[in-house]
């Protein structure tokens, strides 16, 4: 870790790239207001586990390489073997993809699926009493 700078009395910390760094080996930046990107991580194991809202806020991904290849496969010059190489850089690169992806990023405690199966899940962020607050308020 090492201190990048300070917002007023508090310090920017920050892990260097590297096998051990907490965001794994990549991560995947897009503009919003969140702070939230995609990113590698080295606990792999997290992904066997029922529960694995394990982050805050972020997501972590399973297969950061099939990410990487799908959005930069229109370019030639990313062949398989170019992009494993630069995940296991120790320093740290910067690729900005030539074409723009939209990306959503939804949140569902509960769906049905086509059977008319009905699905739920644990609301691990608390969105789901604000929503029914907000549509059942007087």
């Amino acid at each position: 870790m090492e201190i990048t700078g300070y917002n007023g009395n508090l310090p920017i910390v920050r892990q260097r790239p590297g096998p051990n760094n907490a965001l794994g080996r990549v991560k995947f930046l897009f503009p919003n207001n969140y702070n939230i990107y995609f990113h590698d991580t080295p606990a792999q194991s997290l992904f066997s586990k029922n529960r694995r809202a394990f982050s805050h806020g972020c997501i972590r991904l399973e297969s950061p390489f099939l990410l990487a290849k799908y959005l930069l496969e229109q370019d030639t010059v990313w062949t398989d073997a170019a992009i494993k190489k630069l995940m296991i850089r120790k320093d740290e690169k910067w690729i900005k993809l030539n074409k723009k992806w939209p990306v959503f990023i939804t949140y569902f405690t509960s769906w049905a699926d086509d059977d008319g199966s009905v699905h739920f899940l644990e609301d691990v962020y608390n969105h789901d009493q604000q929503l029914a607050a907000r549509l059942f308020e007087d």
